[in-house]
């Protein structure tokens, strides 16, 4: 009988022990330094905000004429309204990505075309009173 008493003391003693652990962990489970996150927060905000950086949208640009867009490298154009051509300081110009071929300083852009600047100081320049174009990337107007 003292064997018995013994051995569900000693379970009892385990059982709380391993109670106090499972707490202990629960309770300091993530900190500042490293949170822990959810699954539904991967999928409703977090995978959101990197899908709209990575997929960033197009912006409708207006320019007038004489007027420059010179985009960063990876910076996309497409001509809607007016003419406008190539600025560039030597060449290739522009990546025609609709045609697979590339156009050079002063050359005409076609209207609902893609076009690319793979190569820094290039840009687009309106020939018309006023152009509009949709632009994907970083970009000045001079």
């Amino acid at each position: 009988m003292k064997k018995k008493w013994i051995v569900r003391a000693a379970c009892v003693a385990a059982v709380c022990a391993l109670t106090v652990t499972g707490v202990a962990a629960a309770g300091s489970a993530g900190t500042s330094e490293d949170p822990l996150i959810t699954y539904s927060y991967l999928n409703d905000t977090f995978k959101k905000e990197v899908l709209s950086e990575a997929n960033g949208g197009f912006v409708l640009v207006t320019l007038s004429s004489g007027q420059t867009l010179k985009g960063e490298v990876g910076t996309e154009v497409m001509l809607r309204v007016g003419t406008a051509s190539c600025a560039a300081s030597s060449a290739p110009g522009l990546i025609d990505t609709t045609t697979a071929g590339v156009i050079d300083h002063g050359a005409a852009l076609t209207k609902n075309h893609l076009y690319m600047m793979t190569i820094e100081d290039r840009g687009v320049k309106a020939t018309a009173a006023t152009v509009k174009m949709l632009v994907r990337g970083s970009y000045t107007i001079s």
